[in-house]
């Protein structure tokens, strides 16, 4: 290998789900190694949790590498709640120093601004109450589609205050023109020019170039994890469309998100929950609203970290990861939250569906209108019914959890690399290295 190209594997880390998998928790186990973590997309909607003995830290733009006192990075794909970034810094004052070493801005992130987009998409959502997303209510519609209309104001512009007053005109000039048609206040230019200049004061000494860092960091034969937010089925492009989030969450965004080439995406870490989770509106094949779904709600504290929403729950459907792995060409599979299964006396895996009348036992259509006629066909496989919390070796499992594990890893074609058996941060079975 030529000299000065890093000898070392990238990890990517997504959600091969509806999110929620516990990307988190594993961005932090994989960084301790590593010399940075970047946050690629999505923005204060995706709420990632990582618990140190009693304490528990919750983020929802901070890169949870962070706790590792690595450098932070938030890239161009991200959108950005200056205010819910400052929330979190504070939190973190006392535990860890944030200071532009450690933490990095992206000149190119796009800036949700409080009175505009959350406001916009709350008008959306209710423009469109039969078929309502069930958005979080942060804006991040709204401001992704400002970004692809051009307009958006970006974290660099704060490096050149005068030139606001224009940029903010543009920006109004439609957001004005739907409010004035729902009967909504206008918003004053001024107001917003006030408030961004407020945000340059913090934000200025974070803002850098995030594509040559990370490129410097490659150079010097370093390791960097990219950690994802929400989950592969809310992909805009590939997920349960429309009920889904407005960014790429695939592997493929890195690059975009990021800045690197995808020859950096490195390892590619699924995370799959051992069974499945949603919140929001849309389709949901393997739901269980009876006492099964309310166990699995109550066991695994199913509650959203954004929101506090309580997340619907059901069997794992590994119809929807065979096809996730594929979409981000998985190398291995990181299983969350084994333990919250061990009083159930069955378990049951969904392996393919029948709509119209046709056996579909991999899913590329993944249009909501369609997979709302899905019926699920199910494997049912015995319980174990004894403790996993803890457990950190594979053979110290019980036989009916490995044969769990086994049938789960031949469905979606996907080795399992480690296993959570509990929410603290060492509560990890480590089958394997992830190393391409």
């Amino acid at each position: 290998m030529r000299k000065g190209i890093s000898m070392k594997n990238n990890i990517t880390i997504i959600g091969l789900q509806w999110g929620d998998e516990g990307k988190g928790k594993l961005t932090d186990f994989h960084s301790e190694k590593a010399d940075a973590v970047v946050r690629f997309q999505g923005g204060n909607n995706a709420g990632h949790t990582v618990i140190i003995g009693e304490k528990v830290y919750k983020f929802n733009l901070m890169p949870s590498g962070i706790l590792q006192g690595k450098l932070a990075v938030i890239g161009n794909g991200v959108v950005l709640n200056v205010s819910r970034l400052t929330e979190e810094i504070n939190a973190l004052k006392g535990d860890f120093d944030i200071s532009p070493k450690n933490l990095l801005i992206s000149e190119g992130t796009s800036l949700i601004i409080p009175g505009v987009h959350p406001e916009m998409d709350a008008i959306q959502e209710r423009a469109n109450s039969k078929t309502a997303v069930g958005t979080t209510g942060r804006g991040i519609g709204p401001i992704y589609m400002d970004k692809v209309g051009r307009f958006a104001i970006k974290a660099g512009d704060l490096l050149e205050l005068e030139s606001l007053p224009g940029k903010v005109e543009k920006l109004l000039f439609l957001h004005n023109a739907i409010r004035r048609g729902v009967n909504e206040k206008e918003i004053k230019a001024q107001d917003i020019i006030n408030y961004l200049n407020e945000c340059a004061q913090f934000l200025v000494p974070y803002i850098g170039n995030v594509s040559q860092k990370l490129y410097e960091i490659k150079k010097a034969g370093g390791q960097i994890i990219f950690e994802g937010a929400q989950g592969s089925m809310l992909d805009i492009d590939h997920g349960s469309f429309p009920m889904v989030t407005s960014s790429n969450t695939i592997a493929a965004q890195v690059s975009i998100g990021a800045g690197v080439p995808l020859s950096e995406i490195g390892f590619v870490l699924g995370i799959v929950k051992a069974y499945t989770t949603r919140v929001g509106n849309g389709f949901f094949p393997t739901e269980l609203t009876d006492e099964t779904g309310e166990y699995l709600r109550k066991s695994g504290a199913e509650f959203g970290v954004t929101t506090g929403r309580p997340r619907r729950c059901g069997w794992i459907d590994t119809a929807v990861v065979a096809r996730t792995v594929y979409l981000s060409g998985a190398n291995g599979l990181a299983i969350t939250k084994l333990d919250v299964l061990d009083g159930l006396p069955e378990l049951k895996v969904c392996t393919g569906y029948e709509i119209n009348n046709q056996k579909v036992p991999f899913l590329f259509n993944a249009k909501n209108e369609y997979m709302e006629k899905a019926i699920p066909v199910y494997t049912t496989l015995p319980g174990w019914q004894t403790s996993t919390k803890g457990i950190k070796n594979i053979k110290g499992l019980p036989t009916n959890a490995r044969k769990y594990l086994d049938f789960i890893e031949k469905q979606v074609n996907s080795p399992i690399i480690s296993v959570s058996t509990g929410p603290e941060r060492l509560e990890i079975i480590e089958i394997a290295k992830p190393v391409l």
